[in-house]
Parts: structure tokens; C-alpha cells; sequence
């Protein structure tokens, strides 16, 4: 895998909202305020009811995918929102770097009604499928020209994602989950949750890709960055790839899994 020393910051926020639109604007300010753009957004009552979950994307200018670089971006980040919130505590396991807001002053300063701001640095480069430039429209499911099937017919493989996250709820998986989802897709479906404490997997459809389903994840691998991953292995008609930290964290992501499948009836949810 070439090496990319580019970094991106996801600011994900949860917020109380009635729908997708109303959560986009209440995060307008700070998109603002930063130079972002919303890049993903998602519901979340069934685990917090009334909250959705907006992901926010912003390059910075850090570069380096060891810990050095990545807490670094974070900490600058968090600086410039001001002092108080650069004392948070920033965890890091490469290809991330991240740390939680949750002092109900700091995140309604940022986001009226605002509950929780998760920060994260990612070593990568280039998305898989783009994202919107508008931040005041919903992400887009899936570009126009990639269908299910291609010009002759076939299907075509679809980009699965499982992402294992340290939490103790599982509102606490869904959104690092869909950050990481939305460097490959802007389509995120999730299919399953499995609870295995102290970590909570996240199953996602990330929607149909075009190539072979190694070439698939190898892209896909290079989107997300970072360095242990293993070599992309065909099994049975379905690619994969895997990233697990060493040890594992005490909180944030600690296992990530990219797989391409033709057949939509393999099932990829569980643990392998």
C-alpha cells in the first residue's frame, strides 16, 4: 500500500434534531466556524431518542500517520475551539487519533443542542466515491453511473465494513463507526450490531463499487490509511482485508474489516 502522509480531521456531534435537515442546521455554525463540510449524518433515536448523529470532515494541516502527527492534529484542533477544550485527554491508536466533548456547556457553545462531540484525526488519502460539497444537503446514497450491476449486466461487488469500537453503549459504536464508513461511501447502511463487551461491532453496506473485489479493498484500504493492515485475501468469492490495533485501546476504534462480496446473500456481519 502506497504511503499517504495527508490527514483528515472528522468532527462527528450528536444533537437533539427532529430529522436529517434540522440536525444539518444546527451544526451550520460550527461548520462555519471550522471550514468544513458534512459528509454523513444519521439517526441515532433508537438508542438516544430525538439525536441524530452529524459527521463533519475538515483537511488539516498535520501531516505523518504515527502517533505524533495524528494526537497532534487533534490537540491544534482542539485549541483552536479554545482552552477549555484543549484539555481534553487524546487517545491514539494509528491510522487514528481521537477524544470525546461531552460537558454539556462546551458542546451547546459549539452546537445548540448539541450532547456530545467526538474528534478524530485519520492517516489516508482520496475517498472511493466523493462526498458532498454542500453542507447543507443530506449526503447523496450513491453517485450517478454506479448501479447495482454493470453495462453487461453483472452485479456488481458490494463494499461491506465492520468496525469494532471499545464503548459500554452502542450509540457510542454507531457514530466512530460512521465516520469510518464515510471515507469509502456516502451511502452507510447499518445491517447488525454484535455486543461483545468491552467492544461493540458495527456491520455496514456500504453500497455497490466498481472493479474486482480485491481491487475493491485494496482501494478501500488505501482510502482509510494507517499502517497493519493484512494482505487482501479472496475467500469464496469474497474478498477482505483487516486492522486491529495492538494492544487494544481502552476506548475508541479497535478492529476494522473491509470486504467485497458479489453475491448480496454472503453474510459478513458476524465475526471471523
Amino acid at each position: 500500500m502506497a504511503e499517504n502522509s495527508e490527514l483528515e480531521l472528522l468532527i462527528t456531534v450528536v444533537v437533539g434534531a427532529d430529522d436529517g435537515r434540522s440536525a444539518h442546521a444546527a451544526c451550520r455554525d460550527l461548520v462555519n466556524r471550522i471550514g468544513g463540510r458534512i459528509v454523513a449524518a444519521g439517526d441515532c433515536s433508537d438508542e438516544e431518542p430525538g439525536c441524530w448523529s452529524v459527521t463533519i470532515s475538515r483537511r488539516c494541516a498535520e501531516t505523518g500517520h504515527h502517533v505524533a502527527g495524528l494526537s497532534r492534529a487533534v490537540r491544534n484542533f482542539l485549541r483552536e475551539l479554545g482552552p477549555d477544550y484543549a484539555r481534553h485527554r487524546v487517545s491514539c491508536e494509528p491510522p487514528t487519533a481521537w477524544t470525546v466533548v461531552e460537558h454539556p456547556d462546551l458542546v451547546e457553545a459549539l452546537v445548540v443542542g448539541g450532547e456530545r462531540i467526538l474528534v478524530e484525526a485519520w492517516a489516508g488519502g482520496p475517498v472511493l466515491f466523493g462526498r458532498s460539497d454542500d453542507p447543507d444537503e443530506p449526503a447523496a446514497q450513491i453517485p450517478a453511473g454506479i448501479g447495482d450491476v454493470d453495462e453487461q449486466g453483472r452485479p456488481r461487488p458490494r463494499l461491506r465494513l465492520l468496525v469494532d469500537v471499545v464503548t459500554e453503549r452502542r450509540a457510542g459504536a454507531e457514530w466512530p463507526a460512521r465516520a469510518v464508513a464515510s471515507r469509502l461511501s456516502r451511502s452507510a447502511l447499518i445491517t447488525e450490531y454484535t455486543i461483545d463487551p468491552p467492544v461493540v461491532q458495527v456491520a455496514m453496506d456500504l453500497g455497490p463499487a466498481v472493479g474486482e473485489p480485491q481491487e475493491v479493498v485494496a482501494a478501500a484500504t488505501a482510502a482509510l490509511g494507517g499502517n497493519g493492515w493484512t494482505r487482501v485475501r479472496v475467500e469464496q468469492g469474497r474478498a477482505v482485508a483487516r486492522w486491529a490495533a495492538a494492544p487494544m485501546p481502552p476506548s475508541g476504534v479497535a478492529a476494522i474489516e473491509v470486504s467485497a462480496v458479489t453475491d448480496s446473500t454472503v453474510d459478513v456481519a458476524g465475526r471471523h
